[in-house]
């Protein structure tokens, strides 16, 4: 069949895997059977093969991940695109939801009354959350640095980290604080990244629980 026959989004998107899984092949790259769904739908996402060197993953992060999301956990992000990427159907039938402050008014009166980042208010927000929640960061690397300074302190401990922001300022500096670091985590280390890369992880954790 040619590829100009195949206009069905299942059979699109099933070719898209097979011709992202015949390349890493071409390329020696063999992802690790749990991290591969991850890497992936972020290939999938972005058409990016440089995710097959920079994506990282601490050990066992993706298993730790859905297990988190198996038992309820909720995830937060720091964009709206981020939220609206994510399947909140399949998240909710595990008992979780989607949680996005950056939009609430009040987080940015509080931000502009202190000389802080909607971002760093709305991390603040969220490690008040009182149950397990995966921290989704796809945009604002004021979000990982006030998330990580958090951590430091003792006042949130996320069931995981997913800190894959894009851009040029403070981005690379902020994704490498978690690397390495005790909670389970996943870096797009570098520049690349994205609110759409964040919702690909979120959602390749959720559909890969159930095969």
């Amino acid at each position: 069949m040619s590829e100009l026959q195949i206009t069905d989004p299942a059979g699109i998107e099933r070719r898209s895997f097979e011709i992202i899984r015949a390349e890493l092949s071409a390329r020696g790259i063999t992802p690790d059977p749990g991290e591969a769904p991850v890497l992936m739908r972020v290939i999938h996402t972005s058409a990016d093969f440089d995710y097959a060197e920079t994506l990282y993953f601490s050990p066992h992060a993706a298993d730790l991940m859905r297990r988190a999301l198996a038992e309820g956990a909720d995830i937060v992000t720091d964009t709206e695109m981020a939220k609206a990427g994510i399947n909140k159907r399949r998240l909710a039938g595990y008992g979780g939801e989607v949680r996005c402050f950056m939009s609430d008014p009040d987080v940015a009166e509080e931000a502009k009354a202190r000389g802080i980042t909607r971002a760093a208010v709305s991390m603040e927000r969220a490690a008040r959350i009182q149950k397990p929640c995966l921290f989704a960061i796809g945009n604002a690397p004021t979000a990982l640095i006030s998330l990580h300074a958090l951590m430091e302190a003792g006042a949130a401990a996320p069931a995981g980290v997913i800190a894959v922001p894009v851009g040029f300022v403070n981005v690379v500096e902020a994704k490498e604080l978690f690397v390495g670091a005790s909670v389970p985590h996943i870096v797009a280390r570098g520049r690349k990244g994205g609110s759409n890369v964040a919702a690909a992880v979120c959602n390749a954790l959720l559909y890969s629980m159930e095969t």
